[in-house]
């Protein structure tokens, strides 16, 4: 076994420890993040929606942000702003909570889109500008928001263009019976996230991520991409497919994925699994209001998925 393949071993395994019964949740989390994507996930209350992201947080020596979306937060909730000074007769930055390692964006649905495209440009370019000044990012950077696809009162359907910028959308659903009756013994003694330990550094954790890039994929592979991608614009019963930058999100998946399942090259089920994942939330179907949106959609990719041949 390789080192970094012992280190990403190392970390499904903690964080595992903390979120119970759901090994393929935590493993696309860990896939949204060697590959330097953001992660949406969409689940009812109280299923470890934050827990999730404080365990993949407490994982490596990072530093962990949770702010909670309300109706009446303003952009400089997030980003920052400018305070006078008397003393020096001059204005000073003081940085918001967008400037930490990974940020926790808890019910982002519930802000408007005014609020929510503050972080259009930190999640796309590591950066944000302000007052016509630019300040990078801590790396690594990662968004984990969460949202509540039942509840409708007081929210905000996240746009497009947002929902695009995330690498991946997940559900996390409620535990099987016996996986349940081991949370709540797990929960005894306190909330088990609380107690766990780093297994990696921020420096290999960026060492991670350069090594995810080197994966290799083949044309064959890209072409299966790209044939998935132009079917969703071409499809009947979609008003709008995936952009060129879902392509590249596929592709980047692919690659994480393929790492954290100990190989140097893509394959095509890696592509198959993440389809969903990676592209569902990409596309609009046609007279579909936003409940029971993602249901069609997962059901449009799947069909596209079972009538796309798939490259030897």
């Amino acid at each position: 076994m390789t080192e970094d393949q012992s280190l990403i071993e190392g970390l499904e395994r903690n964080i595992a420890s903390a979120i119970l019964g759901k090994p393929d949740t935590v493993r696309l989390a860990i896939v949204t993040m060697l590959a330097q994507g953001h992660l949406l996930v969409e689940d009812a209350p109280g299923v470890g929606k934050t827990s999730l992201a404080k365990a993949l947080a407490k994982s490596f020596n990072s530093e962990f942000t949770r702010l909670q979306f309300t109706p009446d937060m303003l952009p400089s909730d997030i980003l920052g702003s400018s305070v006078y000074l008397p003393s020096l007769g001059e204005f000073e930055f003081r940085r918001g909570p967008i400037f930490t390692n990974v940020l926790l964006a808890d019910e982002i649905n519930r802000t408007t889109p005014r609020t929510q495209s503050a972080l259009l440009e930190a999640m796309s370019e590591g950066q944000v500008s302000v007052e016509g000044k630019t300040y990078p990012l801590a790396e690594p950077f990662f968004v984990l928001a969460t949202q509540n696809p039942f509840e409708f009162e007081g929210t905000y359907p996240l746009p497009e263009n947002q929902l695009d910028r995330f690498m991946m959308c997940v559900e996390i659903g409620y535990p099987a019976r016996d996986v349940e009756r081991n949370v709540l013994t797990n929960h005894r003694d306190g909330e088990p996230v609380d107690k766990l330990k780093p297994v990696l550094t921020t420096e290999q954790l960026r060492r991670l991520q350069h090594t995810a890039r080197m994966i290799r994929v083949d044309d064959a592979i890209n072409d299966y991409m790209l044939d998935l991608v132009h079917a969703t614009r071409s499809h009947d019963q979609l008003q709008l497919g995936v952009s060129t930058r879902g392509a590249i999100t596929l592709y980047r998946a692919a690659q994480g994925l393929a790492m954290v399942e100990g190989r140097s090259y893509v394959i095509p089920d890696d592509v198959k699994r993440l389809a969903v994942p990676v592209l569902a939330h990409r596309i609009v179907v046609k007279g579909v209001l936003y409940e029971g949106r993602r249901d069609r959609a997962k059901m449009v990719i799947n069909q596209i998925l079972s009538k796309t041949r798939v490259p030897s």
